[in-house]
């Protein structure tokens, strides 16, 4: 079998904390949530990604909400400065906590000092229905004016031409708005993507999705994140955790990560989703008619296997499953 390819980029999930719930995170962030990668193990494993992928290692930090630990976050580039670890990628944040101008100006300062390269700032339907407009074209604004317009990244630019006004919309309007968003800008149904979304946009019958296997998700993934408890994720597959640098370093589970080695990756690897729902049958699992695609069918199956209490070596941690 041919080795996956080197791992090249490394997203830091900062905290699982968020000042918004959005209908798409991959990760179930939200306000009550909680979790602060230590400062040692994010250090130890930005070093991992350098001694893997060398000069191509690409760095960024997201939540959550990073922010909302700005000293921590501070206090990381920091050391990572002070260790010439090299550049930032990208911070990642909603703008939610953009409510002072000064304020603004002091931690965008402090980033382009401490080698970001660019702001990413999220802005779509989803977090309009929690963050407030003026904030977030406030920091855009002055983001443009302090780092440049190159180094400021809005995902997506296209809905900062107004205020959404979210907020004011009943549900049905809601769930029409993100649908079509959806429609515009696919995502992938992970986490809470997977919920009340997938099963609005659901389209394909079982069968569709049964050929499909995880192969090339895991052997042609070139990144990873890695959560606030250590646990380490294959590219987007946010849940499925392939090792943990609690227990060895990074570039130690690169070289040992064999999906054959443990039954349920094998399954996945194998067989894709497709291959767990027999098992998952046997214990009450009810087969929906129409799933959204393969990562639909997977996150559904493991939040049974979740509440069953199984494979949670695997299938974990809990913040990605309440």
């Amino acid at each position: 079998m041919p080795k996956f390819k080197l791992w090249t980029s490394l997203g830091l999930l900062l905290t699982y904390k968020c000042s918004a719930a959005c209908g798409f995170c991959y990760y179930k962030c939200e306000p009550q949530k909680a979790g602060l990668i230590s400062i040692e193990n994010a250090i130890a494993a930005w070093k991992g990604l350098k001694a893997i992928a060398g000069e191509s290692a690409k760095i960024h930090i997201t939540g959550g909400e990073p922010f909302l630990y700005w000293q921590h976050l501070a206090e990381l580039l920091e050391k990572a400065a002070n260790l010439n670890l090299g550049t930032v990628d990208m911070v990642e944040t909603n703008g939610s906590w953009a409510d002072n101008k000064s304020d603004i100006i002091d931690k965008l300062k402090f980033l382009d000092t401490h080698n970001v390269k660019k702001l990413k700032i999220s802005y779509d339907p989803f977090h309009a229905e929690f963050v407030e407009y003026g904030r977030v074209k406030l920091l855009a604004e002055t983001a443009r004016q302090i780092l440049g317009p190159e180094r400021v990244l809005v995902r997506w630019q296209e809905y900062l031409q107004k205020d959404l006004s979210v907020k004011d919309l009943c549900e049905e309007e809601k769930t029409e708005f993100f649908i079509n968003s959806i429609k515009e800008h696919p995502c992938r149904f992970t986490g809470r993507a997977a919920g009340k979304l997938a099963q609005a946009l659901a389209n394909k019958e079982f069968e569709e999705i049964a050929p499909k296997n995880c192969k090339n998700s895991f052997l042609g993934s070139k990144g990873i994140h890695i959560d606030p408890y250590g646990n380490i994720f294959s590219g987007v597959c946010s849940g499925i955790i392939i090792g943990n640098i609690n227990e060895k370093p990074l570039e130690q589970v690169w070289l040992d990560f064999d999906p054959a080695k443990e039954e349920f990756l094998s399954v996945l690897f194998n067989e894709g989703p497709a291959g767990l729902l027999e098992k998952a049958v046997k214990q009450g699992y009810e087969k929906s008619r129409l799933y959204s695609g393969k990562c639909h069918l997977c996150t559904d199956l493991r939040q049974f296997f979740f509440d069953k209490g199984q494979c949670l070596k695997i299938i974990g941690p809990e913040d990605c499953y309440t």
